[in-house]
């Protein structure tokens, strides 16, 4: 046991390092806003009444509807915490070390160990990396399932295990089910099968479509549209509702996508710069400019490199192979964001979190094997890279407790309403209300929706994205459906105000 611990000491201190930046005071950073409300209320409706789940969560733009598997995903880990929040948020953190331990087991096995270490290690640390880790959220497993799609068609390609097309076809699911960005990998998995059945088809030993091709094809392409399934249903039953607005979203695209790839061309080194900025240089907007500018000649001159030895080896031997692979998952995954019209979110890219790493840490291991001099050079842009993403290290900062202070608010709504019937209202820039109805339901307090029933008193939470709140004649439905009505008491839990409203005609 000792020897094994002692060869494997750097891995299992950076696998702890993960788990300690994304498990460690979780309840405190986690977010839980409007999206994990939503979430938990229709996973613990589905787990107390057995209502089953054929949507998963709505998109932000064009209003279509993931697969449900996130909330399926989710469901163990919110019955095992006896329905509290930070069960699936625990269940997300999980899944981010899974993913820096595949991130070090490929690139031990096809690259090099010292860049399994580097690429482990700044997976760990990155800020933006360990944020979008630490709450539940459907866009946050997708750095794990791309990675094992692109691990999966490897193997599928290149050492042959045709069996692992039921796996690719697995984790694209789940993808897909976090976000429709998941899309772009298909390209990714058409460009590696036509450009390596070109190559190995002049080689002794050709992919060709076999036997076993055809039949796990066929194995992972109903798998696909079994996973399909609960949405179709959802469609037959509203009316074609979600595959409408998919149409919609792709032909009526003027503020939306460009399906024009050169389009996208110009959009290249901003999105580059961008993403390395976020993940690898701890958000500085100025360290980052220079970081992206080296690693992007980096990685040039890495691909040309790779494609040489492409030529010079079999088809199947050395690291070409695995890293082209990688190139494609980049150079697509960029272009594809590309054609996005609006703008390009941390998370839109969560599918690219793992192939930065591994490409920033395969261009430091490169440096680190050349003369004297060149090693400085990693050993300093390493020990910038680490520093940067210290120093924006969320643990740096104030926690949001926003789960805490959701539950003091409905503390006191429960004080304050006397165990009475009440309604409630959310006045909010970028929230809704399904965290505060959540808590309240586990509490088993008497609330209402008003569209079910009017009670007689009102309760306005008003965070703070306003100077003034004024809930009185407010347009909010949730406050225009209850009626004219006063402003009776007010509270304040965490800069959010707290209003109980009764109706005027009481006076």
């Amino acid at each position: 046991m000792k020897k094994i611990l002692k060869k494997n000491k750097f891995i299992i201190f950076i696998l702890l390092l993960s788990a300690f930046l994304r498990l460690f005071k979780i309840s405190d950073y986690m977010e839980f806003l409007g999206d994990q409300g939503r979430d938990v209320v229709l996973v613990a409706k589905f787990l107390k009444e057995r209502d089953l789940m054929f949507i998963g969560p709505q998109t932000s733009i064009g209003n279509m509807y993931l697969g449900p598997l996130y909330y399926y995903l989710m469901a163990p880990f919110l019955l095992f915490s006896n329905f509290n929040p930070v069960g699936p948020a625990i269940m997300v953190a999980l899944f981010s070390v899974a993913t820096t331990f595949l991130i070090y087991l490929l690139a031990k096995k096809y690259l090099n160990h010292p860049t399994a270490l580097i690429a482990s290690f700044l997976y760990s640390i990155s800020p933006v990396i360990i944020k979008y880790s630490s709450f539940s959220w459907n866009p946050n497993i997708m750095p794990f399932f791309s990675l094992l799609f692109i691990w999966s068609i490897y193997q599928v390609f290149i050492q042959k295990k045709y069996k692992f097309l039921i796996l690719s076809s697995i984790s694209f699911i789940f993808c897909l089910n976090s976000h429709y960005l998941a899309l772009l990998l298909l390209p990714v998995f058409a460009i590696y099968f036509f450009y390596y059945s070109v190559i190995l088809s002049q080689s002794k030993d050709p992919v060709g479509i076999n036997k076993q091709f055809i039949k796990y094809s066929l194995y992972a392409l109903l798998l696909f549209f079994l996973s399909l399934l609960p949405q179709i249903l959802f469609d037959i039953k509203h009316n074609g509702q979600n595959i409408n607005s998919i149409i919609k979203f792709f032909t009526i695209r003027q503020t939306t996508v460009n399906l024009k790839v050169y389009k996208a061309i110009p959009q290249i080194w901003p999105l580059f710069r961008q993403i390395i900025t976020r993940l690898i240089a701890g958000k500085n907007e100025i360290w980052g400019s220079l970081i992206s500018t080296l690693l992007f000649f980096g990685f040039l001159f890495s691909f040309l490199k790779t494609r040489k030895q492409a030529s010079a080896q079999s088809p199947a031997g050395g690291q070409a192979p695995f890293l082209t692979l990688l190139y494609i998952w980049l150079i697509i995954g960029i272009l594809g964001l590309g054609l996005y019209k609006q703008h390009i979110y941390d998370h839109y890219f969560a599918f690219l979190f793992p192939i930065v790493c591994l490409l920033t840490a395969n261009f430091i291991s490169f440096l680190f094997q050349q003369k004297f001099y060149i090693k400085l050079l990693a050993i300093l842009l390493l020990a910038i890279i680490a520093t940067l993403s210290i120093l924006e290290n969320p643990f740096r900062f104030s926690a949001n407790k926003q789960l805490q202070t959701t539950k003091k608010i409905v503390d006191l709504i429960a004080q304050e309403s006397n165990q009475n019937e009440f309604n409630l209202a959310l006045l909010a820039k970028q929230n809704y209300d399904p965290p505060y109805r959540y808590i309240a339901n586990l509490k088993k307090l008497p609330l209402y929706l008003l569209a079910d029933k009017k009670t007689d008193q009102l309760f306005v939470i008003c965070e703070p994205w306003q100077q003034e709140c004024t809930p009185e004649g407010d347009p909010l439905w949730d406050i225009a459906a209850f009626g004219p009505a006063k402003i009776r008491q007010q509270w304040e839990v965490n800069n959010i105000k707290i209003f109980l409203m009764t109706p005027s005609e009481k006076d």
